[in-house]
């Protein structure tokens, strides 16, 4: 009985946490009282989200995409999150980014062409300069070993962390409590070498718009992706990303990788 009884606890403990969502209270203006706001769903084209052509992209640009790979999938399932990797648009159809191999460049439509999923997203602030110190960032690091350390840490720290994101966990209390656990689970990792999410966030912090203070190893793709617009973050940021829409959404959606 006492067992069956720990394990009932254990399970719903265990279910309270996957189901950890980052939440927010705001003011609706409409009612005149406050208003509770969840983290959402990636956008799509069927809920609001739309596609686009790479002629649309603008340099500075952060591609999230979702992979076929069991690693990528694997990454979703833990991250609840329809992405897995993230990369930069530097213009010229370059897309730098971080992966096993290590930092390397890659053509947008041979990235689109691999990815099963790509969406874009956009920092307003970027301008020219901050995108040629992106470019001085990659080409100081290109071919620098991936780091699979800081990724291995990611896998329990990602679990720890619901706790802090259970529901109603006032934004600055949770931002606290994150930090607080990623200083514990992640203090072997290492800040010479980079994962994916880890490189765009460092290369926006050396071109001088950081999106967060958060530390880069703390962030997945997941957590880029609640960085856009109408959307509740997990860590404070200093600047919400737009949405600028899907290069390609699924299996059987059309490429629109055109310049």
């Amino acid at each position: 009985m006492r067992l069956h009884l720990l394990g009932c606890l254990f399970s719903g403990f265990t279910a309270l946490m996957l189901a950890g969502c980052a939440t927010s209270l705001q003011h609706d203006e409409a009612r005149g009282a406050p208003k509770l706001s969840i983290q959402q769903a990636a956008l799509s084209p069927a809920n609001g989200g739309q596609i686009v052509q790479a002629g649309d992209l603008r340099p500075g640009d952060i591609l999230l995409s979702s992979g076929r790979s069991g690693v990528a999938v694997g990454i979703q399932v833990l991250t609840m999150a329809p992405v897995s990797h993230a990369s930069l648009y530097l213009g010229d159809q370059r897309v730098v980014e971080a992966v096993g191999e290590g930092i390397r460049e890659r053509p947008l439509q041979a990235m689109i062409d691999e990815e099963h999923a790509v969406v874009a997203f956009r920092h307003p602030g970027i301008a020219r300069q901050h995108v040629a110190l992106m470019d001085d960032f990659f080409r100081e690091h290109a071919g620098r070993k991936y780091n699979y350390v800081g990724v291995l840490l990611q896998a329990p720290f990602t679990l720890e962390r619901k706790v802090c994101e259970l529901p109603l966990v006032p934004p600055l209390v949770r931002d606290f409590c994150i930090r607080g656990i990623a200083s514990i689970q992640l203090g072997l990792g290492r800040n010479d070498q980079f994962f994916c999410s880890q490189f765009v966030l460092e290369a926006y912090r050396r071109a001088g718009v950081p999106l967060t203070d958060a530390d880069p190893r703390l962030v997945s793709p997941a957590d880029l992706l609640h960085m856009r617009e109408g959307d509740v973050s997990s860590v404070r940021i200093h600047q919400p990303l737009v949405y600028v829409g899907h290069l390609k959404f699924g299996a059987g959606t059309p490429v629109a990788a055109n310049p």
